[in-house]
């Protein structure tokens, strides 16, 4: 891996990523995109404010950068205030489900218009959105949570989608969602106290366990979605 942009490297995972394929990748290119543009330590991080719904600047930036070797996308929201996952169908709103759409399908999505393009043709490559487990349609069990659900299992077709398309031009491409687990974060907070004893995990361990998985893939697991300990989940 000598060139890697990540996504939404101002989040708790995608802050991780960086440092994560930092260590592993010492002589590798590293881009960082996030709205803020939040810097980092290590020397072979480059830095990039951007505003993931203008494509006029994501197409620039992508020519910049292209070849690309790894694409990593980990933005996201479950909630903030404008958005708390549901209990009952009764308490959707127009406003909500937009927002998350917006933020958790529709910016990977523009990302991905971008970028996919600039990956190497001529190699193994990699893109990878953080998704979901509870984006599963097979594996919903639960109910509830409908906003959040619905755009992750977008998400999954979206990724689905491209993995098809994109293999027709770059053979030995990989496109596959990720599932990284309830990661110690702001975003899990309220959620906490239901997580049985030993799946909490740290950033930093998630970002681990999700490269290994990466590292392990093969063209030919291409548009499905796997869990932080290689285990493939349900569409």
């Amino acid at each position: 891996m000598q060139r890697i942009a990540v996504f939404g490297s101002a989040g708790t995972i995608g802050a991780a990523l960086i440092f994560e394929l930092a260590g592993r990748y010492p002589t590798a290119e590293i881009f960082a995109f996030s709205r803020s543009g939040r810097q980092f330590e290590p020397r072979n991080v480059q830095s990039y404010a951007v505003d993931y719904l203008d494509e006029a600047q994501l197409a620039n930036l992508a020519k910049l950068l292209a070849p690309l070797d790894l694409i990593l996308i980990a933005t996201g929201v479950l909630h903030d205030d404008q958005a708390t996952p549901e209990k009952s169908i009764r308490q959707l709103s127009v406003d909500q489900f937009a927002h998350l759409f917006e933020v958790n399908t529709i910016v990977p999505a523009m990302i991905i218009k971008q970028f996919a393009p600039s990956l190497a043709k001529d190699k193994r490559v990699i893109l990878a959105a953080l998704s979901a487990r509870i984006g599963s349609i097979g594996d919903n069990r639960l109910g509830g949570w409908y906003a959040y659900r619905a755009s992750k299992a977008a998400l999954n077709m979206l990724l689905k989608t491209l993995s098809i398309e994109l293999s027709r031009t770059h053979k030995q491409s990989i496109v596959v969602g990720l599932h990284p687990g309830t990661v110690d974060s702001p975003l899990t907070k309220p959620f906490q106290s239901s997580v049985p004893e030993g799946s909490l995990f740290t950033a930093q361990a998630s970002a681990s366990h999700l490269i290994d998985v990466l590292m392990q893939l093969t063209p030919q697991q291409t548009g499905r979605c796997f869990a932080f300990n290689g285990e493939e989940i349900a569409p």
